[in-house]
């Protein structure tokens, strides 16, 4: 009877939740800045708001789990460079015990305006080199947060040469562009919450902005 009870107990997910948010980025103190860690900025704030530190919680994640909006809600930033952030949120699906359509990703976007937002579900990975890899090792049905932050600008023209744009994600905002980051980055917390009460069409109709 204990060996049945012993094996037949299904194993409870280590970072059991009803939400899963993963905010993009690269890790360490040398990109903590950078235009293309935005996502890891939102998590950052999310994480305070749930009342959490995400901490080493597997081979490719920080993480933790608290409270939001009524929610547990486990709160991730992939510990591998940006390019292979799948390896990370496959991870994290299975130690949340969460699906796709109660996760949500934050990610940068070139094709927004600096400041920018966008919410959506589901859609393609847009040449997002996080997205790919997400895309690879756990499928593309999730809730979508994009923070713009603009291209880089080449003879008065935004660009899209591969080496300035590396050169251009890579590095930190202005001051003037940073702040208007960090108001996003607010809004965006704001719209994670309002995802996990309402829905992503409600977040996206009250949280979009230009």
């Amino acid at each position: 009877m204990a060996l049945r009870r012993l094996f037949g107990r299904k194993k409870k997910p280590s970072l059991e939740a009803d939400w899963l948010v993963v905010g993009l980025g690269n890790p360490g103190p040398d990109y903590a800045n950078n235009r293309h860690n935005v996502g890891f900025w939102v998590a950052n704030e999310v994480a305070k708001r749930a009342g959490v530190q995400p901490k080493k919680a597997g081979a490719s994640m920080a993480a933790g789990v608290g409270e939001l909006s009524g929610h547990r809600v486990a709160v991730v930033k992939p510990l591998t460079f940006m390019n292979r952030s799948g390896k990370a949120v496959a991870e994290a699906l299975r130690a949340s015990g969460c699906d796709l359509s109660r996760t949500v990703v934050i990610y940068d976007e070139l094709d927004l305006g600096t400041g920018a937002l966008r919410i959506r579900e589901g859609g393609g990975h847009g040449g997002h080199n996080g997205l790919k890899s997400i895309a690879e090792l756990a499928g593309l049905d999730f809730v979508r947060i994009r923070v713009g932050i603009g291209r880089p600008m080449v003879d008065g023209k935004p660009s899209r040469e591969p080496e300035h744009v590396a050169a251009y994600v890579l590095a930190d905002p202005g001051d003037d562009e940073r702040q208007a980051l960090l108001e996003t980055v607010a809004e965006a917390a704001d719209a994670v919450e309002t995802i996990i009460r309402e829905g992503a069409d409600a977040a996206g109709s009250r949280h979009n902005r230009k």
